[in-house]
């Protein structure tokens, strides 16, 4: 891991697309700004985890499920 530090007003610059800004630190938050392209996604790490957790629920999706979706899916 790198450890930086940096003042209200300084950025820092990753693979030459992204720009993280220090808009504003008070106490023990720091308000961040990045600028990145469009193409990508950026979320905070606990969204990240539920996100990543769902996904990894729906794989495990026993052949009932599946069955049972189909049967539903030949209904309509």
């Amino acid at each position: 891991m790198l450890v930086l530090t940096r003042k209200k007003g300084e950025s820092i610059i990753i693979d030459n697309k992204i720009e993280i800004i220090i808009i504003e630190v008070n106490g023990d938050q720091v308000k961040m700004g990045i600028n990145a392209p469009k193409e990508i996604p950026i979320l905070r790490k606990e969204i990240y985890q539920a996100v990543k957790d769902e996904n990894k629920a729906a794989l495990q999706l026993g052949s009932s499920d599946i069955n049972k979706l189909a049967e539903i899916i030949k209904k309509d």
